[in-house]
């Protein structure tokens, strides 16, 4: 086990990376997870590290506070569970991809690509990612990726329709295939992308290569077929129709944070309501599985209890913070403790409305924008001299002013209520 991952790269399982907390592991179950896994998962966060459970943008698992003696004790306990999930480049489908009804069995797609790419050596950054989007409600349109599958029905049989970059709206879409050749035209484009570095991204080749050169590397398998319309913002938070007449009651975090034995006593809870299984899902949230229509309301009220977001309009939601200072050795400002008070204290206008899937305040502890690595309306980032606020950029851009984060949330005040005039005017 490499003990300390360099930082910049991605933290497995067998690369922690070292913070300010101690070392921080993730990983990305491939499959949802058991209500009894889920309570092991929380006693071995508690056992091994800090306690401290943090769900990430894409779905992924962190758990920090791990020392370099409990840190491969912790990575052996969670494998035994079968949480681990694959190794390698991160292949994500949607958090409900088999129910309801999808267009295709993204799950069986995102395997059979997983199998190939195991047989393969890539060079590639460790941020690479790829989406298998199946067509079910709980779309990923709004989560960047490098490589971009999505399900589009057509007049003979679903097709993929393969894009490259950003999120759905910004990827440069490149034309279809059959979903028995995703696995080839995955590996075709990631070697692609690694031809220009190993720490290259899709973005390299599309502005190095173009289009038509990676329609090219392709192109026995591409059909010419319209780019696929956009959809709505899919929402995570709330209730889903499954298959069988029960639901799935999506929760989240604040903040993307839980400590173990919040998340121990939801899943006791949701137990209590028929739940047997959870699914990480991305924007930070989390699906309790099998719930019965009539239990739905009382177990968001025992989320609710314990600090978890129930409600789509949630302040929180469009408040997106790092751990910050102390808990990383990068953070200038206490970033996660700066959003707390900002969420209790703001009525946010319309400009900065929570639950759309865009309007976002990023509270950076440091430049490197970890938490939310694209510009937002209003970002605050740490620095020598306080937060520095941006607007309309990321924590890598230069602050228009600085502020002391004891009167940031004053400052905030004043910056949201000129934006509410404007937006009034």
């Amino acid at each position: 086990m490499n003990i300390f991952g360099r930082r910049g790269a991605c933290p497995g399982l067998s690369a922690p990376m070292l913070t300010g907390d101690g070392l921080l592991v993730r990983f990305m179950p491939t499959d949802r997870i058991g209500l009894n896994e889920l309570h092991a998962l929380c006693a071995a966060a508690r056992r091994h590290g800090n306690g401290t459970i943090e769900i990430t943008a894409r779905g992924s698992l962190q758990v920090r506070g791990l020392s370099p003696w409990s840190a491969p004790e912790f990575a052996r306990e969670v494998s035994n569970l079968g949480m681990a999930g694959a190794d390698g480049i991160n292949v994500i489908t949607d958090p409900l991809a088999d129910n309801p009804e999808p267009i295709i069995d993204a799950l069986a797609v995102a395997d059979e690509v997983r199998r190939a790419l195991a047989q393969v050596r890539l060079e590639l950054s460790a941020k690479v990612s790829v989406i298998v989007d199946g067509g079910s409600r709980l779309h990923l349109d709004q989560l960047p990726a490098d490589i971009r599958l999505r399900a589009i029905e057509s007049a003979q049989a679903a097709l993929l329709h393969v894009s490259m970059g950003g999120n759905a709206s910004s990827a440069t879409p490149l034309g279809a295939i059959v979903p028995r050749s995703a696995a080839t035209v995955v590996i075709a484009l990631l070697d692609a992308i690694g031809a220009h570095g190993p720490d290259a991204r899709a973005g390299d080749a599309v502005r190095r290569e173009g289009s038509k050169s990676l329609r090219a590397r392709i192109a026995e398998h591409l059909q010419c077929v319209p780019d696929p319309p956009p959809r709505a913002p899919a929402e995570v938070i709330g209730q889903h129709p499954l298959r069988g007449g029960s639901i799935a009651l999506g929760v989240a975090p604040a903040f993307g944070h839980i400590h173990a034995d919040a998340l121990a006593e939801l899943a006791q809870a949701a137990g209590r309501y028929g739940v047997q299984f959870a699914q990480l899902a991305p924007a930070r949230a989390l699906l309790l599985l099998g719930v019965a229509p009539r239990d739905a309301t009382a177990l968001a009220e025992e989320a609710a209890r314990v600090g978890l977001i129930v409600s789509p309009d949630d302040p929180r939601r469009v408040i997106v913070a790092c751990p910050g200072k102390p808990d990383c050795t990068s953070g200038l400002i206490p970033a996660r403790a700066l959003a707390r008070e900002l969420s209790q204290h703001l009525q946010w206008p319309h400009a900065y409305a929570p639950g759309d899937g865009r309007a976002i305040v990023h509270i950076s502890g440091c430049t490197k924008g970890c938490a939310h690595p694209s510009p937002a309306p209003l970002t605050v980032v740490g620095t020598e001299r306080g937060c520095g606020i941006v607007h309309h950029g990321s924590a890598r851009h230069a602050p228009s002013c600085h502020v002391d984060p004891a009167d940031l949330t004053a400052e905030i005040k004043r910056l949201t209520a000129q934006t509410k005039e404007s937006a009034d005017a």
